[in-house]
C-alpha cells in the first residue's frame, strides 16, 4: 500500500523542513517570528529540496519551560501558515498536540498534523484529523511512566496510537510513525513527553536510532527528528548552534537503518546526506 504525507507519496526518503515560530525553541537558529522571516525560510526550504514544511508554534522540548497558552499558539499559527502558504507550494504540517490549534492550521491549508503525543493528549485530535482527511505523524507517547525493554515499550506506545487513529477512521495510508527521539525522559516540565525509569534518555535515543528497522513491523513509514538534539550535544559537547555535522551524520545513519522521512532544521545539508545514504542502500542488496 502506497502511503502519503499530505499529497506526497512516501516512495523515497522524504525531507521535512522545520520552521519554529516559538522563540522558546531549543535551537534559536530555527526560530522565525515575523511574516517576512517565515516566508523567506519557507522559500529557502522549498528551493533546497524539501518535500514538506513543519510549523511549530509551541516548543515541546521536555527539558525547557516552554508552555504557552492555546491562544498564543493559535496567534502564531495564523501568521506562520499564511506566510508559508504564500511563499511555498509545499504541503504544510502543523506540530501541535492541541486539536483546536491543529484545526486552525488545517482551516488555513495545512494537510498534516505532527502530534508528539500520538493522539493521546487531546481526545478531540483524532476526530479533527479525520474530519479534514489530514495525514498524521504519530509520535511514541505514554501518559504513564514506562520501564523495561526500550523497543517493546516504544512499539507498544505506537501501536496504541495506531489503534486510536484506526478507530477514528483516519485513512491507513495517511499514518506515519515516529519513535520520539528525545521525548522519553526521567523528568520534564510539561505533559508532552513520556516519563521513563531505569534507562537513561541518552541510551534510549542511541539504541532507537540503531534499531529503527524493528519499527517496520508496524508497516508504516518511519519519521525521525534528530536534528540538533541533545544526544548529539552530549556526544560532541556542543551547543545546538554547533551540532550541524553531528546532525547530518545521524540523519544519514537513520536512512541506512530504515527511516522514510527526516525532519530537519538543515534542509540543504540534509538533502545531500540523505540522497547519498539512499543511493548507498540500493547497492547494499
Amino acid at each position: 500500500m502506497k502511503c502519503f504525507l499530505g499529497n506526497v507519496p512516501i516512495d523515497r526518503v522524504r525531507i521535512m523542513g522545520a520552521i519554529n515560530v516559538s522563540p522558546e525553541s531549543f535551537y534559536k537558529g530555527s526560530v522565525r517570528v515575523s511574516y517576512g522571516e517565515i516566508a523567506k525560510a519557507a522559500s529557502y526550504i522549498e528551493e533546497n529540496g524539501a518535500d514538506f514544511i513543519d510549523i511549530g508554534a509551541m516548543s515541546t522540548a521536555p527539558y525547557l519551560k516552554t508552555m504557552i497558552s492555546q491562544e498564543k499558539e493559535i496567534e502564531r499559527i495564523k501568521i506562520a501558515v499564511k506566510a508559508v502558504r504564500d511563499a511555498s507550494s509545499l504541503p504544510i504540517s502543523i506540530d501541535t498536540p492541541r486539536a483546536a490549534s491543529a484545526e486552525v492550521a488545517l482551516d488555513l491549508g495545512a494537510t498534516i498534523v505532527n502530534d508528539v503525543t500520538g493522539l493521546k493528549y487531546d481526545p478531540s485530535m483524532a476526530k479533527t484529523v479525520h474530519g479534514y482527511d489530514a495525514s498524521i505523524i504519530l509520535c511514541a507517547y505514554e501518559r504513564n511512566t514506562v520501564s523495561g525493554n526500550i523497543i517493546k515499550t516504544t512499539l507498544k506506545a505506537l501501536r496504541k496510537s495506531v489503534i486510536i487513529a484506526n478507530s477514528a477512521n483516519i485513512r491507513s495510508n495517511k499514518i506515519v510513525i515516529d519513535p520520539a527521539i528525545g521525548f522519553f525522559r526521567k523528568k520534564g516540565t510539561h505533559q508532552f513527553f513520556t516519563k521513563m525509569k531505569g534507562t537513561n534518555w541518552f541510551d534510549r535515543d542511541l539504541i532507537l536510532i540503531n534499531k529503527l528497522r524493528m519499527f517496520q513491523i508496524l508497516r508504516k513509514p518511519i519519521c525521525v527528528s534528530v536534528s540538533r538534539k541533545s544526544f548529539i550535544g552530549k556526544i560532541l559537547n556542543l551547543d545546538p548552534d554547533d551540532r550541524l555535522f553531528g546532525s547530518i551524520a545521524t540523519e544519514a545513519v537513520c536512512v541506512l537503518n530504515g527511516a522514510s522521512i527526516i525532519r530537519t532544521h538543515n534542509v540543504r545539508e540534509t538533502v545531500h546526506a540523505v540522497r547519498i545514504a539512499e543511493t548507498l542502500l540500493k547497492y547494499a542488496h
